[in-house]
């Protein structure tokens, strides 16, 4: 919620209801990608996400921002356009974080659908498929993601990556601190009305 806030006061969002929230931490063969309705407080969708082909088997190891590392990146992203490519109906992504994933236009990231993002597919060979370097989601429910997230809204992908915690500029907890309080304040006196 801090990159949040802090996006929020930047003007970079066009929607403040939703968040994606990919959880790198958890193993490929779990739902680990949240979209969540902030506004009703709860978790509208939730699916199975691949990571990068060199970003680990199972669990994701390691993260890049450099063309042609197969890896996936962390931090802040703010959705783009839909386009019909290689993948079929797809999903662009501008990464927030310079030095972090802010090559994510030039690397092609995209959530796109993918067959090899499949509980069958993790139940056959322990794992999911590996992209990349794009959040790619099962076939089907990917249409549903991105009409959910399209046209500017939120994506926070997280590990506990200490490289990536020290360096985000984004997780300023004092920017964020005054721009909740603010949202508090505005709430408080439409409710004196």
């Amino acid at each position: 919620m801090i990159g949040h806030y802090n996006l929020k006061d930047d003007g970079v969002l066009a929607s403040d209801t939703i968040i994606t929230i990919i959880d790198y931490t958890k193993a490929s063969v779990e739902e680990r990608l949240y979209v969540i309705n902030l506004k009703q407080r709860k978790v509208v969708l939730t699916l199975l996400v691949s990571h990068g082909k060199n970003s680990g088997h199972n669990l994701t190891e390691s993260f890049s921002n450099r063309p042609g590392s197969l890896k996936s990146s962390l931090g802040f992203f703010v959705t783009g356009e839909t386009y019909k490519g290689v993948h079929g109906y797809s999903l662009r992504l501008t990464g927030l974080e310079p030095g972090i994933n802010d090559n994510a236009r030039r690397r092609a990231i995209v959530i796109h659908g993918a067959d090899y993002v499949s509980s069958t597919f993790a139940r056959r060979w322990g794992r999911l498929g590996r992209s990349w370097g794009c959040p790619a989601v099962p076939f089907g429910p990917h249409k549903v993601l991105i009409d959910a997230i399209s046209d500017e809204t939120c994506i926070f992908a997280y590990s506990d990556d200490e490289d990536y915690l020290l360096e985000s500029d984004l997780l300023n907890i004092d920017e964020a601190r005054k721009q909740y309080l603010e949202e508090m304040s505005e709430k408080d006196e439409e409710g004196e009305r």
